[in-house]
């Protein structure tokens, strides 16, 4: 199914003004949802009921209002609240460029992909490459269904990619990470080193987001199909886990993890097939009883060879003499 654009606006900064189409970069459609019913398999209806006079209000019937205090609100009619709406505008001003990194994630809000739109594809390709070349960003102002956001326009790192615009929370609409209190900890530098180790052993070049699938959605749809099918849900109690975490000694934690690690990687060794060793034409024609000793020697000539069955032949001439003074 084509992509459709949910708006056409304009992406302008001085006197350039690039025309360009707005599609959905997210998809919450493929996530699982169950529907409300009666025990009798009827679909349910929501409904909302006055609380002072306990009947049932009708949407026609239903106004908004601010509560200032306690229980005491001011209201406004639907003319009211749509003059305080920002005007739709179809234009993304840019307010400056600034490097790709400078902005938080944990700002992030819902992103959108940015398309050309007609004779806007070169401009749109230029705006895109200069951002690229110069490591920058734009922040932009967007006024979108009746409010105002701080938006960032960045390129997408893959090589065909577009312009993603970012929508931005505002600085009051994320939580400072000072309101947890965290607690201060002094790190030892043999910790340290430890720690880099262990990071060293995982790490990768990069996120590649194919390689992730939401298990817990497979597991829903393979219970769903069972259900379909007839079958029963065989619920399994999750073995509890402890109430409290166990304090531990955080260099012997790390310690053990690189071991594992290491452990694993000589377990991989050791269950891979040993490649045979090479064998020279005069060990070829040794007996079998020298065999064995034949693996151990350092080398492979012909005095090599010989020596190994001088060595082994004492052993026949000591168990003669038994076998004589036996009989």
């Amino acid at each position: 199914m084509a992509a459709r654009s949910i708006a056409s606006l304009s992406l302008s900064f001085g006197l350039v003004s690039i025309p360009v189409k707005v599609y959905s970069a997210t998809e919450t459609s493929s996530a699982v949802h169950f529907n409300l019913l009666h025990n009798c398999g009827s679909r349910l209806k929501q409904q909302y009921v006055c609380l002072k006079e306990g009947v049932v209000v009708e949407r026609a019937d239903m106004i908004k209002g601010y509560e200032f205090d306690k229980d005491r609100y001011v209201t406004f009619a639907p003319a009211e609240l749509k003059a305080l709406e920002e005007s739709a505008r179809h234009t993304v001003d840019i307010i400056s460029f600034i490097p790709l990194k400078a902005v938080d994630p944990i700002y992030y809000d819902k992103a959108y992909y940015l398309a050309p739109d007609k004779r806007g594809a070169k401009p749109y390709h230029l705006l895109r490459q200069a951002m690229l070349e110069s490591g920058r960003c734009a922040l932009a102002r967007w006024a979108w269904k009746g409010k105002q956001y701080v938006v960032q326009v960045r390129p997408a790192h893959d090589e065909d990619g577009g312009l993603i615009l970012q929508q931005l929370l505002y600085a009051d609409e994320v939580r400072s990470v000072k309101e947890l209190d965290i607690e201060a900890a002094d790190i030892a530098k043999p910790e340290l080193q430890l720690a880099l180790q262990l990071i060293d052993q995982i790490a990768a070049d990069g996120y590649e987001p194919a390689d992730f699938k939401d298990e817990e959605k497979a597991r829903v749809l393979a219970a769903i199909d069972e259900k379909i099918a007839g079958k029963e849900i065989v619920v399994t109690e999750a073995a509890a886990e402890a109430a409290d975490a166990k304090i531990i000694d955080l260099t012997e934690a790390l310690r053990a993890s690189l071991g594992v690690k290491k452990a694993a990687a000589a377990a991989t060794a050791a269950a891979a097939p040993a490649a045979p060793a090479p064998v020279a034409a005069s060990d070829a024609a040794a007996p079998p009883p020298p065999r064995k000793a034949a693996r151990r020697a350092p080398a492979a000539d012909a005095t090599g060879a010989a020596a190994v069955q001088a060595a082994a032949e004492p052993a026949a001439p000591a168990a003669r003499p038994r076998a004589r003074k036996a009989g």
